[in-house]
């Protein structure tokens, strides 16, 4: 599985209902949006995305959309280690609301995911199988009942030659982040899709370059990495021997 999100929404009642009545977001109420979760910083609007592609936005970048009843922001600030830990105003602007995170990373199994209700936090939990469980605070909603009663085990494929290892944890994070994605926000990024799924791909979402005026220019930033990058040697490739040794070969 390949998946990774960095998603908030911020809803009057159950998200999947209402991202299902949904249409064309009106883009100044999006705009009025980002300027409240975002207060002090530069917002320029970009290319958008959809809320299939557009969980992981690219660094400096947001995808965002507003409609009656619910919210949409997806920012790579939100993946956090600790969900708890998000910061204050975007809890407090869930005054009244449900407000639900989801966060993955598949570079190392990592999920995490919370939900608050009126600014209270009722559940959370961060876990990857390098780290452990980060948190695990509140009750276990419904969805992940099966993991932890040790119904979705891990399937994890050993290397070829390699003696297999168990895995870290009682279940694979990303198996249980498709299901948490699909429960709180009504749609999947990797799994099967089930025939009542939202269509991610039909909602779009406007896109926002979100920059700290006081921060370092994200244009001077990228300059300076492609300088590095330009300043490099070139990569070298190497195959194995027969005997065991590493010789080195021209390309791929």
């Amino acid at each position: 599985m390949g998946a990774k999100t960095g998603l908030l929404v911020y809803a009057d009642s159950e998200v999947p209902g209402l991202l299902r009545r949904v249409e064309t977001a009106d883009l100044p109420r999006t705009f009025a949006m980002m300027q409240r979760l975002y207060p002090g910083r530069e917002i320029e609007q970009c290319a958008g995305s959809t809320l299939g592609d557009g969980v992981y936005p690219p660094t400096g970048t947001a995808y965002a959309a507003s409609w009656p009843g619910v919210d949409v922001i997806a920012d790579q600030r939100v993946v956090i280690d600790f969900p708890s830990r998000l910061p204050e105003d975007l809890v407090a602007a869930s005054a009244g609301r449900r407000l639900v995170l989801h966060a993955t990373h598949s570079g190392v199994d990592w999920l995490a995911f919370a939900v608050w209700e009126d600014g209270r936090l009722v559940r959370s939990l961060s876990l990857s199988p390098d780290s452990g469980i980060l948190e695990n605070l509140g009750e276990p909603l419904p969805f992940e009942l099966p993991y932890w009663a040790g119904d979705r085990p891990a399937d994890v494929i050993s290397w070829p030659d390699e003696e297999e290892e168990p895995y870290a944890l009682p279940f694979h994070p990303l198996e249980l982040g498709e299901d948490a994605l699909r429960a709180l926000c009504g749609f999947v990024q990797e799994g099967r899709p089930e025939p009542d799924d939202i269509d991610a791909d039909a909602i779009e979402l406007y896109g926002f370059h979100v920059r700290d005026p006081h921060g370092p220019d994200p244009a001077e930033q990228e300059a300076e990495l492609r300088r590095v990058m330009e300043a490099m040697d070139p990569p070298r490739f190497y195959t194995l021997s027969p005997d065991g040794s590493l010789v080195e070969r021209d390309g791929f």
